[in-house]
Order: structure tokens, then C-alpha cells, then sequence
């Protein structure tokens, strides 16, 4: 039986995407849904320690966002041209595959001038090839090393908030669009179960006696692209590069040895796991490329719980959340949410599926 990608829509009004975090981490709304019974109970975020004891596990995905979102002028004509990077394709040669905005005044040979914000030529780029619509593989110009090249372009960047943000970055997103635990720098959007998660928070879960395991998948603009056919075993996903090891596999193998609860921290950690999984049904040490697309039914193998924040009508990271909790139990829970005015997406409240 077809998986149809009009089962997972719903009414959401835009009021209901976030436009800024909660004033603390910790604080957001959690809306805790039991697959069992189909309970679902209201609860602020810190209260997710209530659920989990000594011995159970948390994997995290520790990718770090770099500030993808550049602003150059095109030569001659000065035009404001947005370059978005995707991700770095030969470091030596500095070509990068990149979104360009708009798109129909960039063309092959096209030189693009990045100012610093002395009106300083920081850095210089040419367009060398067309990959999509909006999409080219550029090269750098830069007369320094990888890290003077690498902070060139952290002060040129601009923290890349999704395009449901309707505001520009300030200078909180710095930090807030970022987890704590944020160490491999990769990814052109947060993995935003995590954005919950404060020192206090980690700290108390440690005195408990929970386990973190860490792994990292880079997220790209891929996990956000939507979905356009209506037989979801027809939709691909973009790769993505992910890494597993050993001290993460070995804690997350021996927590559900034990049969303890073993959470992923949203649907990046789900997908980096799930991409890795050993003929036992155990958690392996990997490392590569995935462009598995999760959609019901399927079986997860590693982990028994999930957090994960609310997301948009019909996408990718929607239809993964409810092939973990079933979808009709997830369309009622997104129902409530709309009624009880639950913030959506990136910014937004979480959810805690056990």
C-alpha cells in the first residue's frame, strides 16, 4: 500500500511559527505523547527529566552551524547578490556548491565582491558552474591560509535562520541557533530538538545517572526540501554526511543491552542512527554519506524514545516523527497543539514520544 504525502497535512496558522526562542533553553513547552495509550500530557521542557532514569540514554547530534548566508555584489553592475553555502566540495581549489538569490543574474564567469563591513574587498568569487535552478559551484579567491579563509567567512556570514523566520538575524541567534553541545562545525541548519537543552538541564540528567552519546550528521538544506510527489517511496532525499563512533555506539549499545530507554534528540540523530544499524539491530560505528528518507511503516531499530519539535505541514522531518509515533496518533497530537497554541518549528516547542 502507497504511503501518500496528502495524509500528512494539517491546518497550521502562521501565527504559530516562532519568531524567537523562549527566554530560557529550558523553558519552552513539552507535550509528552505515549504511544501505549495515547495519552498526551502538557509539560514545560526541564520536566523531560521526569521521564528517564540511571542507565537510559540520550544520543545527540553534536553538528555545529557555520554562518552559511553571504551577501556579495556582482561585478559591473553591483547587483546584491545572496550566496547561501551548501557545502565545501575541494578545499585546496575553495569550490563550494552554493544557492544563489536571485538566481537568473548569476551566470557561468560571473565574478561576485564580498565587503567586509569597512567596505573592504574580503573576499572575491567566480561562478564556475550550474548545478540547479538557484544552484552554482563557485570558487574563492583568497590570499591566506584555510583558517584566515575559514574566519573570512565566518565574519562575512550571516547565522542561516530558515526563511519562516521573518526577520533578520540578531545578534542572540549567534548563540541561540546553536545547541550547547554544538562541536563539528557543518551544518546550514540547527538540529533544533537540541536548542532545548540547557547546562542545568544536562547537568541534573547527569547527576541522574543518564548517558549521552554524541554522533553528527551535517545537515543541508536536503532535510527542508519539499516533498513534491505524492507516492513518498518516490521521494529522495539529499545525502548528507554522518559519522558514528566507538564511545557513541558503545553507549548507546550497552544502554539497550540493558533495555533502558534510548532517546534521539530529533530527527537528525534518528536518521544518522538508523543509517548505521548492525545485522544484530545494534548501533555500529559508520561513517559517510545517507540520504535515507524515514516514511511509515518502518521499523526503527535503536531507539525507544524521541524528542523532536513541531514541525510544517507535508515534510520530510513531519513524516519521519510519525512513522516513530504512529500517524494517527501524531495528527491528533498536532491537532491539540494547534488548539492549545503549541510555537512551531525551529524557535518552537517540543515533544517528547515515549
Amino acid at each position: 500500500m502507497r504511503t501518500k504525502l496528502s495524509n500528512f497535512n494539517f491546518d497550521l496558522p502562521e501565527s504559530l511559527i516562532a519568531q524567537y526562542p523562549t527566554e530560557e533553553r529550558d523553558q519552552s513547552r513539552l507535550m509528552v505523547v505515549h504511544k501505549d495509550t495515547g495519552l498526551i500530557e502538557h509539560k514545560v521542557f526541564k520536566d523531560v527529566i521526569d521521564y528517564f532514569d540511571d542507565g537510559d540514554c540520550f544520543i545527540f547530534n553534536n553538528t555545529k552551524v557555520f554562518p552559511a548566508r553571504l551577501y556579495g555584489n556582482k561585478e559591473k553592475t553591483g547587483a546584491k547578490i545572496e550566496v547561501f553555502l551548501l557545502r565545501e566540495l575541494n578545499s585546496t581549489a575553495r569550490l563550494w556548491d552554493v544557492l544563489v538569490d536571485p538566481a537568473r543574474k548569476i551566470r557561468v564567469g560571473n565574478k561576485l565582491y564580498f565587503e567586509d563591513e569597512n567596505g573592504n574587498d574580503l573576499l572575491v568569487a567566480e561562478v564556475v558552474d550550474n548545478t540547479t535552478s538557484r544552484g552554482r559551484t563557485i570558487r574563492f579567491f583568497f590570499d591566506g591560509d584555510d583558517d584566515q579563509f575559514k574566519e573570512a567567512l565566518r565574519v562575512l556570514g550571516n547565522m542561516p535562520l530558515p526563511k519562516y523566520i521573518n526577520r533578520a538575524p540578531e545578534a542572540s541567534d549567534i548563540e541561540r541557533y546553536q545547541t550547547i553541545y554544538a562541536k563539528e562545525l557543518g551544518a546550514v541548519a540547527a538540529p533544533t530538538a537540541g536548542l532545548h537543552f540547557s547546562r542545568e538541564l544536562m547537568k541534573k540528567l547527569e547527576i541522574k545517572g543518564i548517558t549521552f552519546a554524541e554522533v553528527t550528521l551535517h545537515i543541508g538544506l536536503g532535510t527542508f526540501r519539499s516533498i513534491d510527489v505524492e507516492d513518498l517511496s518516490k521521494h529522495k532525499m539529499d545525502a548528507e554526511f554522518f559519522q558514528i563512533k566507538e564511545e557513541a555506539a558503545n553507549t548507546v549499545n550497552k544502554a539497550q543491552a540493558a533495555r533502558k530507554r534510548v532517546c534521539g534528540v530529533g530527527t537528525t540523530s534518528m536518521r544518522t542512527i538508523e543509517s548505521a544499524v548492525s545485522a544484530t539491530d545494534s548501533l555500529k560505528v559508520s561513517e559517510g554519506w545517507t540520504n535515507l528518507f524515514i516514511y511509515p511503516p518502518h521499523e526503527f531499530s535503536i531507539a525507544n524514545a524521541m524528542i523532536t519539535n513541531f514541525h510544517l505541514p507535508k515534510t520530510s522531518v513531519m513524516i519521519m516523527v510519525a512513522a516513530f509515533a504512529g500517524q494517527e496518533l501524531l495528527l491528533h497530537a498536532y491537532e491539540e497543539a494547534v488548539k492549545d497554541k503549541y510555537r512551531f518549528f525551529s524557535y518552537g516547542d517540543a515533544m517528547l514520544i515515549i
